[in-house]
C-alpha cells in the first residue's frame, strides 16, 4: 500500500509526539524520585547531627541504652516510608507509561483496522476471506494484550499490598522490640 507524503508527514508528527509524552513522563518520574532522595538525605542529615548532639551529652550507660532505643524506632519508620514512597513513585511512573502504551496500541490498531478497511475495497474478488482472518488475529492479538494488562495490573495491587503489609509489620515488630528492652 502506498503512502503519500502526506501521510508520512502525519505519522511522523504522530509518532514524535508520542516520543514526547514518553519523554516528559520519565522526566517528571525522575523529578519526583530526585526530589525524594533529597528530602531522605537532608532529614537523614539532619537527624544524625541531632543524634551526635544526643550521644554527645550522655552520662552513662543507662541513657545511651535509652537513647539506641529512641532512635531505632524513628529511623526505621522514616527508611520504611522513604522505600514506600520510591517504590509509589516507581509505580505512578510506570502507571503513566502504562497509559501511554495503551493509547498507542489502541492507535496502532485502528490504523491496521483502517487500512485493512482500505485494502478491501481494493482487493481482488475472494479475498475477503484472507482480510477477515487477519482482523480476526488482531482482535484475538488485542484480547491477549487486554488479558496481559489485566493480570499485570492485578500483580502490581497485590505487590503493593504485600509491601504495605510487611512495611506495617517491620515497624510493629521495632515498636515491639523496643518495648521489650525498655
Amino acid at each position: 500500500m502506498y503512502q503519500t507524503p502526506e501521510q508520512l508527514i502525519a505519522m511522523n508528527k504522530a509518532n514524535l509526539e508520542a516520543a514526547m509524552k514518553f519523554a516528559g513522563v520519565a522526566i517528571e518520574g525522575a523529578e519526583r524520585m530526585i526530589e525524594l532522595q533529597l528530602k531522605a538525605t537532608k532529614a537523614a542529615f539532619s537527624d544524625s547531627f541531632e543524634g551526635a548532639k544526643a550521644l554527645a551529652a550522655v552520662k552513662d550507660f543507662q541513657q545511651l541504652a535509652a537513647l539506641k532505643d529512641t532512635m531505632a524506632q524513628p529511623s526505621l519508620e522514616k527508611a520504611t516510608a522513604y522505600a514506600k514512597s520510591m517504590y509509589d513513585c516507581a509505580t505512578e511512573t510506570q502507571a503513566e507509561f502504562g497509559k501511554l502504551v495503551e493509547a498507542q496500541v489502541a492507535e496502532f490498531n485502528k490504523e491496521i483496522v483502517s487500512g485493512l478497511d482500505k485494502l478491501v475495497k481494493t482487493a481482488p474478488a475472494g479475498s475477503e476471506v484472507g482480510i477477515a482472518a487477519i482482523k480476526s488475529g488482531i482482535a484475538a492479538v488485542n484480547s491477549a494484550y487486554d488479558n496481559l494488562s489485566k493480570v499485570a495490573k492485578q500483580f502490581a495491587q497485590a505487590t503493593q499490598s504485600n509491601l504495605e503489609a510487611a512495611a506495617s509489620q517491620a515497624t510493629a515488630s521495632v515498636k515491639k522490640a523496643t518495648k521489650k528492652a525498655a
